[in-house]
């Protein structure tokens, strides 16, 4: 399982730092979407832009942005604080669909204010 995601976004990075996958999954490689791995290539080609949203590799199949979330809430333990909020707010569909944007839209403001770069 690998999770793709923006390494300069401090959302991003806090985000896939604090979510505890490890725990429940194992086996999870983090992946910065900036970077020349080839699963970057891989969401790529499948008609992915990661300006839009993170990415979630599984075996041969990509889930992205909101669904991406939802997925990892479904697989994060249930342990802390932030773990907790995540799976109450997140294991929902229809709360990943609807808060999504929003999150993205932080993030975009975010890395104008901070000076950087879109994937």
């Amino acid at each position: 399982m690998k999770i793709v995601y923006d390494g300069e976004c401090p959302f991003c990075s806090r985000y896939v730092a604090m979510v505890r996958l490890r725990e429940a999954v194992k086996e999870v490689e983090l992946v910065d979407a900036r970077s020349d791995h080839p699963v970057v290539a891989t969401v790529r080609e499948a008609g992915y832009d990661l300006n839009d949203g993170m990415a979630l590799v599984e075996d041969d199949r990509i889930i992205f942005g909101a669904d991406c979330i939802h997925r990892l809430a479904l697989l994060s333990t249930p342990s802390g604080v932030f773990n907790r909020a995540n799976a109450l707010i997140f294991s929902s569909p229809l709360l990943s669909r609807v808060l999504y944007p929003i999150l993205r839209a932080g993030r975009n403001a975010t890395l104008r204010i901070l000076g950087r770069s879109p994937i």
